[in-house]
């Protein structure tokens, strides 16, 4: 057992928070801007809520955290009653948040400045993913910590995986959601053709589906994107977030990224069309219009 401090508990950190508690075993601290949203998850989980990241994080062995973007990172983390104003040494922060690598590359030196360590962890997985502790984890930073927080973060992943020094495991999710855009644009140009083309959806896809086609999107969206429903995990906005990260580091590192430049575009005009929040596997529904 450990003590933990959680900070952000939007859909993600809320259930992932709650396994550390339950499935973990840990005594465990929970911060959010909204307070009565840490009140809901104390009243459910037990342990504490903390008023802000700085007192959460006083006294902890780790201090996990999954916000929005580098603005609520660096406001998290490092602003006035940032979280790591209230560390101690030898404590380990991991950053569960999908931001960028230069982020990370600075916490990672505030940190050792410190005396604490620093791991990015980004998630893959999604809502059903926190929920159900089954996400995938991809690390960046030196090995000692990494080996310690492992065992914390095993509460609510199947898989965690060092991917080399700070600023890799963001680098890793960027990989991650470009494959993604990929394959939801390919899978809602095919079942799109596929409408205009007569084709029985169920038939078609339990044929393909055992083919190179195959592909957990295919799997899991097919159904509710057939059917115009994309209320079933990660947002439009969110995904659009993420890609503005890929391009940006792209941009850097002299990569092309000729078609999530595209679907980035298409992503635009899924939220023009009010889509925001819905999935992404929303990308079928500019074509269907």
């Amino acid at each position: 057992m450990a003590k933990v401090a959680f900070l952000g508990l939007g859909v993600m950190g809320y259930p992932m928070a709650g396994h550390l508690k339950n499935k973990g075993g840990h005594e465990v601290t929970v911060y959010n801007r909204n307070a009565a949203k840490a009140d809901k998850w104390v009243a459910q989980f037990g342990g504490k809520k903390a008023a802000t990241p700085k007192e959460a994080a006083s006294g902890q062995d780790f201090v996990m955290m999954c916000v929005g973007n580098d603005n609520d990172v660096r406001e998290v983390a490092l602003g006035s009653n940032g979280a790591f104003h209230g560390m101690g040494k030898g404590t380990v922060f991991v950053d569960h948040t999908t931001a960028s690598a230069e982020i990370a590359r600075e916490l990672h030196a505030a940190a050792k400045k410190g005396g604490f360590d620093f791991i990015d962890a980004p998630v893959s997985g999604g809502q059903a993913g926190a929920e159900n502790g089954v996400l995938t984890v991809m690390c960046g930073g030196d090995e000692a910590p990494f080996a310690r927080a492992e065992k914390v973060i095993a509460a609510y992943a199947r898989a965690c995986n060092l991917m080399g020094a700070p600023g890799s495991g963001q680098l890793a999710k960027m990989v991650n959601q470009i494959c993604i855009a990929g394959l939801v644009q390919g899978l809602a140009e095919g079942l799109h053709f596929a409408k205009k083309a007569g084709l029985d959806i169920e038939k078609l896809i339990a044929t393909i589906s055992k083919g190179a086609a195959q592909s957990w999107q295919m799997e899991n969206r097919y159904k509710t994107m057939a059917a115009d429903k994309f209320d079933f995990g990660f947002a439009v906005d969110w995904m659009r977030k993420d890609l503005s990260i890929c391009l940006a580091e792209a941009r850097k590192n002299g990569a092309h990224l000729p078609a999530i430049a595209l679907v980035d575009q298409f992503y635009s005009e899924v939220q023009k069309m009010g889509g925001g929040r819905w999935d992404t596997s929303s990308l079928i529904a500019r074509l269907d219009r």
